[in-house]
């Protein structure tokens, strides 16, 4: 187990390590001078300011140095400060992390509400209609663009109704974007429960007990669904992940105060070390969530560990 876990962590670690060479090359893929492009906008700056500037975020030094020295920093938990406030950008990006926490972990429960019980249905009419037809559902509900999706429902809901907020960052308005980043997901969980479902239902021990006579809702809900569980838990976890990176679209459509509107505004403003951070800070909580996972699959299946 613990020769596993520290496979998976070295791997972890690598990616990490990766990402910190692409988030410091970052700054340096710009087109021209990136510093008269954050300040291109800015109104009498001087050459000798842009240069201080420039000293200030270490661009005066070869790329080599300033990698350590971002390495260095990012030891001692610091991720540089902002162009716009001079602010610690951990600072800020802790400050609106917990609102994209919430908004993933709402829509991670719409996902399991809708999309467990549409797969299971469909894994127990496997075959009928009534599977195709739910199958054809979900591949829509894949398809569906957020902010498509986003649009329509804050036009129905908030505008037309007037039964929710059109935005802002509350409880209520906490439903739609939640609904929205959800139902997608919803469509992966039903998918994902349908075919592992399916898979273990050829195997000999869900034989074994149709031979015994055993009702075809024992034998799905005692047998076929506890195992059927241990990849669609494994694939919910990572799609939590990456429904914090999705959630970019859907927190700015409804002005959502979270990282991911942060780092569309950092885009427009031409903030890069609020854009570094946000995507190291991304890459951290998808390797954390990885393997977390793997530890929790390895526990419940031994012969993940023994692979």
């Amino acid at each position: 187990m613990w020769r596993f876990l520290g496979g998976r962590i070295t791997m972890g670690a690598l990616t990490i390590f990766v990402t910190t060479i692409a988030v410091t090359l970052l700054i340096h893929l710009v087109p021209g001078d990136p510093v008269q492009i954050m300040y291109a906008q800015s109104q009498g700056t001087t050459p000798e300011q842009l240069e201080e500037i420039r000293h200030n975020l270490g661009l005066d030094q070869p790329i080599y140095i300033q990698y350590v020295r971002f390495v260095g920093r990012l030891f001692q938990g610091d991720l540089g400060y902002t162009i716009r406030g001079h602010q610690p950008v951990l600072d800020v990006i802790l400050q609106r992390l917990p609102n994209t926490i919430a908004l993933a972990v709402a829509a991670m429960a719409v996902a399991i509400l809708i999309g467990l019980p549409i797969g299971f249905f469909a894994a127990y009419k496997r075959g009928t209609m009534v599977d195709t037809g739910l199958m054809v559902v979900a591949i829509a509900g894949v398809s569906v663009p957020h902010f498509w999706l986003g649009l329509v429902l804050l036009l129905f809901f908030a505008v037309e109704l007037g039964w929710l907020p059109v935005s802002g960052t509350g409880p209520l308005n906490l439903v739609l974007p939640a609904v929205t980043l959800g139902l997608s997901n919803a469509a992966i969980v039903a998918r994902m429960t349908r075919s592992s479902m399916m898979e273990i239902m050829r195997q000999d021990f869900v034989r074994t007990a149709e031979a015994k006579g055993l009702p075809k809702s024992v034998i799905l809900s005692r047998h076929v669904l506890r195992a059927g569980l241990i990849p669609v838990i494994t694939m919910m976890g990572l799609q939590f992940a990456f429904m914090m990176g999705g959630a970019i679209v859907v927190e700015n459509i409804f002005a959502w105060n979270g990282v991911g509107r942060m780092a569309v505004e950092a885009i427009f403003q031409r903030d890069y070390p609020v854009i570094q951070g946000f995507i190291l800070t991304f890459a951290v909580v998808v390797v954390f969530v990885s393997i977390l996972l793997d530890g929790v699959y390895a526990l419940v299946d031994p012969r993940i560990r023994r692979a």
